[in-house]
């Protein structure tokens, strides 16, 4: 495998699938599928899981609320769905452990990134909940951050869409996939791949984003194999 550590970014619409709200059992079923051949194969994965599937602070910000609260809620909600995707991954017999960025013991281990990096290490799958634990920072941040602090060799960003587009898949049926990007294409031309926060901080710390739809079954594993899959942003293109 080309890739020793890896650091897998799960928004919260994906793992609802079709459903308007909440998880979808068959997303996670499929999900659990694919980690469990990359753990097979000798790969250290961590995951790092969004909450929008279940409330955005942007959204809830643009609502009205004050942006930190709604921020902080937002967090709340990512680790209801890393102890969610916990439960599937043990159910497919995946040793798992999430960690969050807020205190929470009766349910999670608080991170630590000396444990965390532990854990890999004995093959663990690690999911990391609460974002960065502060508001403002969005979780593609927290799956930069986290992976440059655990020493990943590559991120992950499993989406909706095969890759990084031109323009909007689903408006423009003409859109145009990239199949490589720089950084610095991505943060100039703004393209709505990762907050500039997130790329910024993978630039700095040269690690790769392979962006690829979550729905194919089987391209987790592809991609962590260095299949030919999605998009790849990263220092030349």
């Amino acid at each position: 495998m080309p890739y020793s550590r890896a650091l897998l970014k799960l928004s919260g619409e994906a793992l609802m699938g079709k459903k308007p709200y909440g998880i979808d059992p068959a997303i996670v079923q499929s999900i659990a599928e694919d980690v469990s051949k990359v753990i097979a194969n000798g790969t250290q994965l961590a995951i790092v899981v969004g909450g929008g599937n279940i409330f955005r602070g942007l959204k809830g910000s643009a609502a009205g609320m004050d942006r930190a609260t709604a921020d902080y809620v937002g967090m709340l909600a990512t680790i209801m769905n890393a102890i969610t995707l916990q439960d599937g991954l043990e159910r497919s017999g995946i040793e798992t452990r999430v960690q969050t960025a807020i205190e929470m013991k009766e349910v999670a281990e608080p991170y630590i990134r000396r444990r965390a990096i532990r854990h890999l290490e004995k093959g663990r799958v690690v999911v990391f909940g609460g974002g960065c634990g502060t508001p403002f920072f969005t979780t593609d941040t927290t799956a930069a951050l986290r992976a440059a602090e655990i020493n990943a060799d590559v991120v992950f960003k499993a989406t909706k869409v095969d890759g990084v587009y031109d323009c909007d898949p689903e408006r423009f049926p003409n859109a145009i996939r990239h199949e490589n990007l720089t950084y610095q294409e991505v943060i100039s031309r703004e393209i709505a791949v990762m907050d500039s926060t997130a790329i910024a901080l993978c630039k700095d710390n040269n690690i790769p984003i392979v962006v690829f739809n979550l729905f194919e079954p089987g391209n987790i594993c592809k991609a962590v194999a260095g299949e030919s899959v999605g998009s790849r942003i990263g220092n030349s293109s």
